[in-house]
């Protein structure tokens, strides 16, 4: 056995090392902050030796852009790709299953780098979900998806935010006002026996 093959213990850790350090990562940035949790940490929770997290991250600033890249890859497929959602009510589910405490909002606080790849796989993120809120708009009829698919995820964006702040959920009061959004931008639909009276 080679010494890059032994963790922190000279355990035998070659296979999997690259998954545990990213669910390391999962789990302490998540519980901790970006900022708050150090390499050391990381190496001993994923049971890795700092080589062989260097062998599979150039960094730090690779292994939060990576973290951020599995968090959500497809931007909420289980509601904007499903197909027993009607367009507006993709636009109200993701107030139900979004994460509060969203990692792309934590990443761009922590990160005051601008460049930085998390900040900017953040951004990117952000940007699209917007379009997909915005997508789902224009399929059920609002008279402006673009505004509408961006006071949603403003609102839902804030709601992420007060969450993380007050440590409470802030979902139930953002769905509210996202229906009221939603019932103003999408004229209602007249049923098909009502027009021929």
């Amino acid at each position: 056995m080679t010494e890059l093959e032994k963790g922190p213990q000279g355990v035998r850790r070659g296979r999997g090392a690259r998954e545990r350090i990213v669910s390391a990562s999962q789990q302490l940035f998540r519980d901790q902050g970006i900022n708050g949790t150090g390499i050391d940490q990381l190496c001993s929770v994923a049971g890795v030796s700092k080589r062989t997290l260097y062998q599979h991250f150039a960094g730090k600033d690779e292994l939060i852009a990576e973290y951020l890249r599995r968090f959500d890859p497809d931007v909420l497929p289980e509601v904007f790709e499903s197909a027993d959602l009607a367009p507006r009510e993709r636009l109200l589910a993701v107030f139900d299953i979004h994460s509060p405490l969203c990692p792309f909002i934590g990443a761009a606080v922590e990160i005051q780098d601008p460049d930085h790849p998390a900040r900017l796989f953040a951004r990117d993120y952000k940007k699209a979900f917007a379009v997909r809120l915005t997508e789902s708009a224009r399929e059920a009829g609002a008279n402006d998806p673009e505004q509408l698919g961006e006071q949603l995820a403003m609102l839902l964006d804030g709601a992420s935010a007060r969450s993380r702040v007050l440590n409470a959920d802030a979902f139930a009061t953002a769905a509210a006002i996202a229906a009221v959004l939603v019932d103003n931008a999408i004229p209602a639909t007249v049923p098909a026996d009502a027009s021929a009276v």
